[in-house]
């Protein structure tokens, strides 16, 4: 086996520790591992500019641990990965390539086109699981249909028997040397980082460190110092309340495997000594982890998601798409302090607390009535942990595009936002100096003080700081009028269309014969000769028009400013409750679910502490 020369192709798995292409490869033979930047194949998800800064760094990072072990990461700008694929495997004469599994649309297609053209051409090709806890091919339910349901869905995989896992620790790399058919570039030539992004950049190196190296450094100090408290702090939207894990998850710099192993040996720990509040916080930071697993799970089986919603419902649904709307919301100029304090904080350091990021896409898709997939976009452009499974998977839950989902009508109040989660006003002084010296009990509305407040506050409405955006009944009223629309638009398309199935999608339940979620079908179209247990499965949607059916109607809501839609706040008893917050990272939350009324927009004179409620949130 010596002899063998194989191709490990990073992607998203920036790692020494416990990653299984790499290890496979090692054992096996002599190793070449390559990196291919192919702008091209990122299309219109190509990567935003502090996600790129990310990128550079930990490519260096893994550069310099691939070299002490005898080795040489070689880096490739490339217009086609495939083409850069063939000309390493010409260079060293290699017969294998093994890669680790990516699950994101666009990566499904790609890999398992390049995977055909190498099979074809007599290369070995194996693939392996190195970023989730079960594949997606592994869970369905007792039909075998995909699960849409998250508690459902995690409920299986923790009742379920986890393999272990155990690769061998890579200590030496046989190298293979490369030929002139393959340039091998500098972290530079990659073009990662412009000359434009460069003094921008620089502020991101003060608060983070990437690298696999500083994933395990940050992983062991969460899980010793900080995840004790992570049921208490989890909520707080200033300063390092949670794991701040996200980004070191989606460059593959630290395993899930390990980050669920050392939070579940703390939680039996914690039980044995009855220390409650921690075995909590373990519970709640692993429905985290699972939250992220669902993700991937959600876009395996249904790859249609970054381009339209899972369940129908939206088809119809008239959006806003005001380019002056969505620009005020970019730049935190909407008028509402939580909202702009997020936007402006995503700006300018590319991160953003789950329940702000809650807060603000909620308000662009339920307010502002922008498309969902604008936000996903901007999300994406901006955000140091973009992760496009986890941003479908957190704006399809605001939109109520998912059945266990935010409900489509379900608007909640920028202002009671702001007094249960900032309830001193920090949050919102940091990031709007203009507001800096306003009063605790109007800094989540200065619209309602007095004029004396605001002049001895410096503050100018409509001059320093802009007036709201809308108001917040009149938004209420035009999200009413909207689904009302959306439902005429419909009524008209089942009349006019014979074709027109009125199927119902509830939750996947026993007993629901007409559910239409797609089954899953894996292909095995690959030739035995590459086939592996690990191998990378293949989903074909099977009835798949266009989504899920829409949920069954809600009951028809009045338009009236006086009756606003309610919902039941108290959990159904055994039931499973829709998670009330689940973002677009890593991270997600399940908490007690509120609507917008007319007692939501009776803000308190004074934001104390005390009006702060506490959730069930989860955030990595």
């Amino acid at each position: 086996m010596a002899g063998n020369k194989i191709i490990v192709w990073f992607r998203r798995d920036l790692r020494i520790d416990d990653n299984p292409a790499l290890s496979a490869a090692a054992r096996d033979g002599r190793v070449l591992p390559v990196f291919i930047w192919c702008p091209k194949d990122e299309g219109q998800f190509y990567p935003g500019r502090v996600s790129r800064w990310w990128l550079k760094h930990s490519l260096s990072h893994l550069s310099q641990s691939l070299k002490s072990l005898g080795s040489q990461l070689v880096l490739i700008k490339a217009d086609s990965t495939l083409a850069a694929l063939l000309a390493c495997i010409d260079s060293v004469g290699a017969t294998r390539v093994v890669f680790n599994h990516l699950y994101d649309p666009v990566s499904l297609v790609r890999d398992h086109h390049i995977k055909e053209q190498l099979v074809e051409l007599g290369i070995s090709v194996q693939s392996y699981n190195a970023d989730l806890l079960y594949e997606p091919w592994e869970v369905y339910d007792e039909k075998g249909l995909a699960f849409t349901m998250f508690d459902k869905y995690w409920n299986k995989c923790m009742n379920m028997q986890m393999e272990p896992v155990s690769h061998a620790p890579v200590w030496r790399l046989e190298p293979l040397p490369t030929s002139g058919l393959v340039e091998n570039c500098s972290i530079e030539d990659l073009g990662l980082e412009d000359e434009t992004e460069r003094s921008s950049n620089a502020l991101l190196g003060r608060g983070w460190s990437p690298g696999w190296g500083h994933a395990d450094k940050a992983l062991s100090e969460f899980i010793e110092h900080h995840l004790v408290s992570y049921a208490e702090n989890r909520l707080k939207v200033g300063g390092n309340s949670t794991s701040l894990l996200s980004p070191y998850l989606h460059f593959g710099e630290v395993s899930v495997r390990k980050v669920f192993q050392s939070t579940r040996l703390k939680q039996i720990l914690w039980a044995k000594e009855g220390n409650s509040s921690g075995e909590e916080s373990a519970t709640l930071f692993l429905r985290a982890i699972g939250f992220r697993e669902y993700s991937r799970y959600l876009c395996f089986n249904f790859p249609f998601t970054h381009e339209k919603s899972l369940l129908s419902n939206l088809k119809y649904f008239p959006w806003c798409p005001d380019q002056t709307s969505f620009k005020a919301w970019r730049q935190g100029r909407t008028g509402y302090p939580l909202v702009d304090a997020g936007m402006r904080e995503l700006w300018a350091t590319g991160w953003i607390h789950n329940r702000i990021r809650v807060i603000v896409s909620s308000f662009a898709v339920k307010f502002l009535l922008l498309p969902w997939k604008w936000g996903m976009k901007y999300f994406w452009d901006t955000l140091l942990d973009a992760d496009l499974e986890s941003d479908i998977l957190g704006w399809q839950y605001i939109s109520g595009s998912l059945p266990d989902g935010h409900e489509l009508e379900r608007m909640d109040c920028p202002e009671v936002q702001g007094c249960k989660f900032d309830p001193e006003g920090e949050y919102v002084r940091q990031w709007l100096p203009e507001l800096a010296r306003m009063p605790t009990e109007w800094i989540h509305h200065p619209w309602d003080a007095p004029t004396s407040v605001l002049r001895a506050s410096g503050v100018e409405l409509g001059l320093n700081y802009p007036k709201p955006i809308i108001d917040l009944d009149a938004a209420q009223v035009h999200l009413t009028e909207a689904i009302f629309k959306m439902w005429e638009l419909e009524a008209a398309a089942r009349a006019s269309s014979s074709n027109y199935t009125d199927e119902v999608v509830g939750e996947n339940s026993e007993g629901d014969e007409n559910s239409s979620i797609p089954k899953v079908v894996l292909k095995d179209r690959v030739p035995s000769f590459t086939i592996s247990s690990n191998d990378q499965r293949v989903p074909t949607i099977q009835n798949s028009k266009g989504g899920l059916a829409c949920k069954k109607r809600p009951k028809e809501i009045a338009v009236s400013e006086r009756q606003p839609v309610r919902e039941n706040l108290q959990d159904e008893p055994g039931g499973s409750r829709r998670d009330e917050e689940v973002c677009s990272t890593a991270e997600s939350s399940a908490a007690k679910r509120q609507t917008i009324s007319r007692d939501s927009f009776s803000v308190p004179q004074s934001c104390t502490s005390s009006n702060a409620l506490t959730s069930n949130e989860q955030e990595i």
